[in-house]
């Protein structure tokens, strides 16, 4: 867990409005890619905006990330997901596998320009929370690529399973979230390779 301050409240409201436009840019991207693709229903939904309002889920957005980043915890938040209809697409399978890999490409997008066009030119205080800024949209897009939903890279596998496991693996999808919690929380370490690539990824953006 890193340290903007000795102020742990501070520390959390720093953590959340980086986590807020950081989660936004990731969501609305799927949606536009949606769109693209022939399914308008973020669209007709209004969540094609970068106005926080029609995003922020206020548990997952707000206050699970406050309570983490006050008790020291592992940095988790989600916003509201942007609505997608697979039946709109002409290749279901291969079309939600590019909106969803969407978001992930959008949070290291934000972080290389962020490193390239504005740390460079800062000092002191600001430099540190950009620097933050830039290390948390690659940490969210590493961990959006696990493979286990409802994160976005569940949405490869169907990509290079047979029909018969993909239905297991449908099946398997309302445990997602049980077993994101349990490597979160329950499986001290489980994911500190997540940081490790993001530390390889962060040395690789601001080279």
């Amino acid at each position: 867990m890193f340290t903007f301050t000795d102020n742990s409240f501070i520390e959390a409201a720093l953590v959340i409005l980086i986590l807020i436009p950081s989660i936004i840019v990731h969501e609305v991207s799927h949606g536009l890619v949606a769109n693209r693709l022939g399914d308008p229903t973020a669209r007709n939904a209004g969540r094609l905006t970068l106005n926080p309002l029609p995003h922020i889920d206020p548990f997952g957005s707000v206050l699970l990330p406050a309570m983490l980043a006050l008790a020291n915890g592992p940095i988790f938040g989600w916003a509201r997901p942007v609505p997608v209809n697979p039946g709109r697409f002409t290749n279901p399978t291969g079309h939600m596998a590019i909106t969803a890999v969407a978001g992930p490409v959008s949070n290291i997008v934000l972080a290389t320009l962020l490193a390239r066009l504005v740390f460079p030119q800062l000092s002191g205080v600001p430099e540190e929370i950009v620097f933050w800024f830039i290390f948390l949209n690659l940490l969210l897009a590493v961990f959006n690529m696990l493979p286990i939903p409802p994160l976005d890279g569940s949405r490869l596998l169907p990509l290079v399973l047979p029909p018969g496991g993909r239905e297991l693996y449908r099946q398997f999808e309302q445990f997602g979230f049980i077993l994101l919690f349990a490597l979160l929380f329950f499986l001290e370490g489980s994911l500190d390779f997540l940081v490790d690539w993001s530390v390889w990824m962060l040395e690789i953006v601001i080279a």
